[in-house]
């Protein structure tokens, strides 16, 4: 690959876990809106729930969630009976419609939660919602959280998915990014899980971090391998420090460049692909047993606000500070600052801050863009049930494909594809589609 090729394809892009992207919600969409759109989901809906923890007892300088530092338990116990608020408010719009087939918990770190806490979560939601019996349930996981009340309270939850964090083995990198975790602790969770009945375990690794060489992610590699994950996230470093302050802790000169991160990313993919893992998309890795790689070979793969995934939920709710939920009708996010979280929804207002309702013209591209990231495809046919527009759309990505001196692309009568060339720039290859981009003030991370 061309140097000249890896610049120009590697400008920073959206990674698109929503169409349009979240730059573009806005405060149109209110808490009476939500409720109005939670008012009309079909009594027979399945329902995935996104809960947001957003506390840590450490703040990893690389971090981009919404999340913040605390020692003490106190701001979580307040936190959890707004949490509560707004699961009582979301059931009583809901009016016991729907059936709920995944729970994800998500941060900042779940596992600071107590073991009574968590058991009490699980309480509520199970009497305002209908809970599936194969639910399937994840929890993003630290490390340096556990003891084995919090191992069994996971258990008890109904965890099937762990999410385990690691980013990188190497001492060096871990410091720059203050995430000091040794594979020791990685591996004493995922056995802890796995003793406890999880069937599945998903290990998250970046590259691109500071001092990470290709020598420290054959390595990292190596080791995530030896711990046999069933999927595995491999996320390029998203440096935004004029967004997160914290990440101004990592000096910029200490990151690789945009041609160091491609070849980090390049080696780390074969690595996993030699490993037994196969790609799903362009940034995640199942082994062919696992429902995501069984999805992706059906052709059924989606991607939402946690990235590629099989869950087929027709509505996404999301619960607490800054979650984002995803309805037939459009978008919702909640309010970012916890406090500003804390004392709406105890008032009893409902957290919904902003949004997005979808037209015809964004459903066509954000089914394009979402068919390219999943799928490197987008056929003529399946864009039939769009009409004239599905087929103005078709027709003008035979033209880009024709204009593409580079061999990333191809179409003929029936397929517009991503080639293998173009597949590690699918996202700058998928925001040709974007008609809000051009529009947008929002800077956004490398697309490679």
């Amino acid at each position: 690959m061309h140097p000249d090729l890896i610049e120009r394809y590697s400008a920073p892009v959206p990674r698109y876990t929503s169409y349009p992207t979240a730059p573009h919600f806005h405060a149109g969409i209110t808490p009476q809106t939500y409720a109005h759109w939670l008012s009309d989901v079909a009594d027979d809906a399945t329902i995935s729930l996104y809960l947001h923890i957003p506390y840590c007892d450490r703040l990893c300088w690389f971090c981009g969630c919404h999340t913040k530092h605390t020692l003490r338990y106190e701001p979580i116990t307040h936190y959890l009976e707004a949490l509560y608020a707004e699961i009582d408010w979301v059931a009583d719009k809901l009016d016991g419609k729907g059936l709920v087939t995944a729970i994800h918990l998500g941060g900042g770190s779940p596992t600071m939660l107590t073991a009574e806490d968590m058991a009490s979560l699980k309480a509520r939601l199970a009497a305002r919602f209908t809970l599936a019996p194969n639910a399937e349930i994840s929890i993003e996981i630290d490390p340096n959280d556990l003891g084995e009340d919090r191992f069994d309270a996971m258990a008890a939850f109904g965890l099937t998915r762990a999410s385990v964090g690691v980013q990188d083995f190497d001492e060096r990198v871990q410091r720059a990014i203050n995430r000091l975790q040794s594979f020791e602790q990685t591996r004493h969770v995922i056995d802890s899980v796995r003793t406890r009945g999880v069937h599945s375990v998903n290990v998250d690794v970046l590259y691109g971090l500071p001092y990470q060489t290709l020598a420290s992610i054959a390595a990292t590699i190596a080791q995530v391998l030896s711990l046999a994950p069933d999927r595995m996230a491999l996320f390029g470093y998203a440096h935004v420090p004029w967004m997160k302050k914290h990440q101004q802790m990592i000096p910029d000169a200490a990151l690789p460049d945009i041609q160091a991160r491609f070849a980090q990313s390049q080696l780390a993919a074969s690595l996993l692909n030699a490993g037994g893992l196969q790609s799903i998309g362009f940034d995640h890795f199942a082994r062919p047993t696992d429902s995501l790689a069984l999805t992706a070979a059906a052709g059924r793969l989606r991607r939402n606000f946690q990235g590629y995934t099989d869950d087929r939920a027709d509505v996404l709710i999301g619960l607490g500070a800054s979650a984002i939920g995803q309805l037939p009708q459009g978008y919702v996010q909640n309010i970012t600052p916890t406090g500003d979280y804390q004392k709406s929804v105890l008032a009893g207002g409902g957290a919904t801050t902003r949004g997005f309702a979808l037209s015809a013209t964004d459903r066509l591209h954000g089914f394009a863009i979402e068919a390219l990231l999943c799928r490197f495809a987008l056929r003529r046919d399946e864009l039939a049930h769009f009409g004239a527009a599905g087929k103005a759309l078709f027709d003008a990505a035979c033209i880009i494909a024709a204009a593409d001196p580079d061999g990333m692309m191809h179409a003929d009568a029936k397929c517009f594809s991503v080639t293998e060339r173009g597949r590690p720039f699918v996202r700058a290859i998928a925001a040709k589609f974007d008609i809000y981009l051009a529009t947008s003030t929002a800077r956004h991370s490398l697309a490679v």
